[in-house]
């Protein structure tokens, strides 16, 4: 079974040399291949996930380099259930994305794109989630880096660069950083393998220790968005494609969580920092769903829940107890699953409405049940209603702040409910706005076109009010969906005479739109939903569902979790084998 810890991280990799080979061309064989190996790899993952929880963790050393020389991989139950969640999520949002039209628009991207960033992407997740040592797990978030930057960016509007250019900056600065710990690391250790850390970190003076756990959370914290650390993300996320959106807003910011989680267990046992986490995790509760509660669009609204409930899985970490370590878990997977469905709805509801500014929906439940239903669901099980998964990993939470008591642990719990209250507000008023009143007169029309190759630079007004004159006199653009013919670019709504876009912040000029589409190509709104994206969508909210029905399994299996991560001797065995 040690034989299968690798083939997360190379099967996607190798796939993607075949997929650059294949180009843009062959369209149902790049889909194929691509579902074809996303379903590999969530099987293995399951394998592993079982495996682990039966005969402990496995660990493999490629080459048969034995520490520290050669490169550890190792799964055990927290690694196997993050790969679970991660790869079952990656490859609906894959199914979401096909639907959507994006493999199919790729043809004019220089290789295909969109699969082969896709498949990078997944393998460094599943690099960080399977490292046994930091120069990987270096490797596992740079891999990531580089995919994430060509996913944020494609279609290379200006809007799109602005905000990959941010994220790339942030990131390359915690990159950097995190060098600088690795290096310091090794000066002091002499080996950079988690295992053998975990033995001779013990021997090194205390604050020279406390420096490199500092380093070390600073750099997750980036990755985590963790508050102050996470100015970045609003304005990073919501200007991306809808499923990439999804994927960076469920997947990403969890890999910090997860790295932060396995170092401080592992490396930091008895850490010295866990007030200062606990101040991180309150701040980041309160100022995250304040941010929330004054957004108008509801991708922004998600970005900063997005922020906010980092603070739950922040909380659980600097307790550092088993009950706060299980409900830590919980939680990590629970919010994979729901963030990342909530922006899926997201990009439905833009998909059919061309815009997610909340002031100009209305009227979705009566027009649209089933869409309604599915932003319903995991909107309460985000809020924590009982019995949802969001509510099992909460009330676990705030049980091991009580059981551990102490001024910041109240604190916590206090803002820990206080957020989850706000949490409902906030998911209510999008409901009430988008879903339950009537719509808004001069809502968009069928037909919309969400995004073109055009320059959306704020500053080309006059040439875009004259080139929509010169359009409207002349031409009406191939037929949408419906057959409703716009004009590519044209950023107006049929009939309505609205500049649309994605709820940015920024004025949409005549002539120009906020992008929303992928590629820079042409995408207009439809009344009816391609069946594809509505049943990942509703795939994704079944899954959060289905950690309510397994929640007794799944608590007993973190609390296994926990148990084997606050032991640290297995994991130590399992590397060093002794």
């Amino acid at each position: 079974m040690n034989a299968l810890v690798p083939l997360p991280v190379l099967l996607p990799l190798c796939v993607t040399g075949l997929k650059l080979a294949i180009g843009p061309r062959l369209h149902r064989l790049q889909r194929f291949i691509s579902i074809a190996v996303l379903g590999a790899v969530l099987v293995l993952s399951v394998l592993l996930m079982v495996a682990a929880d039966r005969h402990g963790p496995l660990s493999v050393h490629l080459g048969d380099f034995a520490p520290p020389v050669g490169i550890t991989l190792v799964a055990d139950r927290l690694a196997g259930l993050m790969l679970t969640v991660s790869s079952a999520v990656t490859l609906l949002v894959l199914v979401y994305s096909l639907g959507q039209g994006m493999a199919d628009r790729d043809d004019q991207a220089p290789v295909g794109v969109f699969h082969p960033a896709y498949l990078i992407l997944v393998a460094g997740v599943s690099c960080t989630f399977l490292a046994g040592d930091l120069v990987n797990l270096y490797v596992g978030f740079e891999i990531m880096l580089v995919a994430s930057f060509v996913l944020l960016t494609i279609g290379g509007t200006a809007t799109r660069i602005r905000a990959g250019s941010t994220y790339v900056i942030i990131s390359l600065f915690s990159s950097v950083l995190f060098l600088v710990a690795i290096a310091m690391t090794y000066a002091v250790a002499g080996t950079v393998n988690l295992a053998q850390l975990a033995q001779r970190l013990q021997e090194v003076p205390l604050g020279v220790r406390t420096l490199l756990e500092a380093m070390l959370l600073t750099v997750f914290a980036i990755k985590a968005a963790v508050f102050p650390l996470a100015a970045w993300l609003p304005d990073s996320y919501p200007t991306a494609p809808a499923p990439v959106t999804a994927v960076f807003a469920g997947l990403l910011t969890k890999v910090g969580v997860y790295s932060m989680l396995r170092t401080q267990t592992l490396l930091f046992p008895g850490h010295r920092l866990g007030d200062l986490l606990m101040l991180a995790a309150l701040a980041s509760m309160v100022v995250g769903i304040l941010g929330a509660v004054a957004q108008t669009d509801l991708k922004r609204v998600l970005s900063f829940t997005l922020i906010s409930h980092i603070g739950y899985m922040v909380f659980g970490i600097a307790l550092a107890g088993h009950g706060s370590i299980s409900g830590a878990i919980v939680y990590v997977a629970h919010h994979i699953t729901v963030q990342t469905t909530l922006f899926l709805v997201a990009g439905l509801i833009e998909r059919r409405d061309g815009t997610t500014e909340l002031t100009r929906l209305g009227g979705l439940a009566r027009a649209a049940p089933l869409l309604a239903v599915l932003f319903f669901v995991p909107a309460m099980n985000l809020a924590g209603i009982p019995p949802l998964s969001g509510f099992i990993g909460k009330l676990g939470l705030m049980r091991a702040g009580i059981d551990a008591g102490g001024a910041w642990a109240w604190a916590l719990v206090a803002g820990s409910a206080a957020t989850s209250l706000l949490t409902l507000y906030v998911m209510a008023k999008v409901w009430n706005l988008a879903f339950w009143r009537d719509a808004p007169p001069g809502a968009e029309e069928e037909g919309v076109v969400l995004e073109s190759a055009e320059d959306d630079e704020p500053g080309d007004d006059e040439e875009g009010d004259e080139a929509g004159d010169e359009e409207e006199g002349a031409a009406t653009g191939p037929p949408g969906p419906t057959g409703s013919g716009r004009a590519a670019g044209s950023g107006k709504a049929a009939g309505s005479g609205e500049p649309t876009g994605s709820g940015s912040d920024l004025p949409v000029p005549a002539g120009a739109v906020v992008a929303a589409g992928f590629l820079g190509q042409s995408i207009t709104t439809t009344r009816r939903l391609p069946w594809p994206m509505l049943a990942a969508t509703g795939a994704a909210v079944a899954l959060g569902l289905s950690y309510t029905v397994l929640g007794g399994p799944l608590t007993t299996f973190t609390q296994a979790a926990a148990t084997e991560l606050l032991a640290r001797t297995p994991y130590i065995e399992a590397v060093l084998g002794r």
